[in-house]
């Protein structure tokens, strides 16, 4: 048995998960609505305010899918009650960013400013105090969604390790390398 797969999901209160005849699994909550397609091997039951999960072969496809789908179910009620959030710090002299609605400006010491236009389920913030690095905070229901919008803005400039320069999440902590060590005469 899968030692995810196994683990019966708590609905809190005001959310409700519905499940349709194409085994898609919908979850509706206060912050909002997520949806997503179950493998057919998986059967789904809701009993005592709790989702259960279970695999109705013990195939290998099926061992390995039924983790997955209840992690995946998990996060989405978890996203719909909770929400998610992400916050990246902008390490490096002169970078800057800027929100305008659902546009991102950024920039991050090339010649050009970067421009990324976010999808309208992400929420974001950029914040910027004298004497301190710029924050940008992005907030959604979808955790691979923001997730993904968070790699994707770190990979404009990823952290590097002799300065420490470039987009990290706060609190990550970047591994140092020494720089040239000066030459022994």
């Amino acid at each position: 048995m899968s030692r995810i797969g196994k683990l019966p999901i708590s609905i809190p209160e005001g959310v409700s998960i519905t499940v349709q005849d194409d085994n898609t699994v919908v979850v509706k909550g206060p912050l909002g609505e997520l949806s997503q397609k179950v493998a057919l091997g998986i059967e789904m039951t809701t009993e005592n305010g709790r989702f259960i999960l279970k695999r109705m072969k013990d195939d290998k496809k099926d061992r390995s899918e039924h983790g997955l789908y209840r992690s995946l179910v998990n996060n989405m009620v978890i996203g719909v009650s909770k929400g998610y959030e992400i916050k990246q710090e902008l390490v490096g002299v002169g970078y800057k960013a800027t929100t305008k609605g659902q546009l991102l400006e950024l920039s991050l010491g090339f010649s050009h400013p970067i421009y990324l236009e976010l999808p309208p389920e992400v929420k974001i913030e950029a914040l910027t105090e004298r004497r301190s690095n710029p924050i940008i905070t992005l907030k959604s229901i979808d955790k691979q969604l923001i997730g993904q919008v968070a790699a994707k803005i770190r990979s404009f400039r990823p952290p590097e390790p002799y300065k420490g320069k470039g987009v990290k999440f706060v609190g990550e902590v970047i591994r140092r390398k020494a720089g040239k060590a000066a030459a022994a005469k």
